[in-house]
């Protein structure tokens, strides 16, 4: 049984762009019906003094469980170049991929939060979220995405380039 889930993706290190368009021609091999935002260029959110971030959000159908997805995501990062370093949680990196949503799936255990416990507070995540599926709606409360981009302060978020993935047009300042 295949479920819709949707990934975030980011980068801030290397050539960005093409690290993210990597990940997405990887997450094509296991998954099907792959939609995928625009590319968006945030400041980095909690630790502050590195590059910007290029980050996207990818939805289709994988038939993997929750838990080997994110098998799959991590053997991705390292493969992309990502090291993970515990003393310095948000810091900077070639890769980063986040199952935001699995289906209509709660999940809370120790290595795995669905729906992911910080999107909401991230508009790099929102805005490329209800980009691609603007009539979402969370599983945990059934609000709408949308409605969380409200809540959320100018996090220096634009536009970035057009994708390989996207035909829209550019549009410099998000909100």
């Amino acid at each position: 049984m295949t479920k819709n889930v949707f990934l975030s993706l980011g980068s801030n290190l290397g050539d960005r762009a093409e690290n993210i368009e990597t990940a997405i021609e990887n997450l094509k091999q296991i998954g099907k019906d792959l939609r995928v935002s625009r590319i968006y260029e945030s400041e980095p959110l909690y630790y502050t003094r590195q590059p910007r971030f290029l980050n996207a959000v990818v939805c289709g159908h994988f038939s993997l469980s929750a838990y080997k997805l994110l098998t799959y995501i991590l053997k991705l990062e390292n493969k992309l170049g990502r090291k993970r370093n515990t003393s310095q949680r948000y810091g900077p990196r070639f890769a980063d991929i986040d199952i935001l949503l699995y289906g209509n799936t709660l999940i809370t255990q120790r290595k795995l939060i669905i729906p992911h416990p910080r999107m909401y507070e991230r508009k790099f995540v929102i805005l490329p979220l209800i980009e691609i599926a603007p009539t979402l709606r969370d599983p945990a409360s059934g609000q709408l995405f949308w409605k969380y981009l409200l809540k959320i302060r100018d996090q220096g978020v634009y536009f970035h380039s057009f994708s390989r993935y996207t035909k829209k047009p550019i549009i410099y300042k998000v909100l």
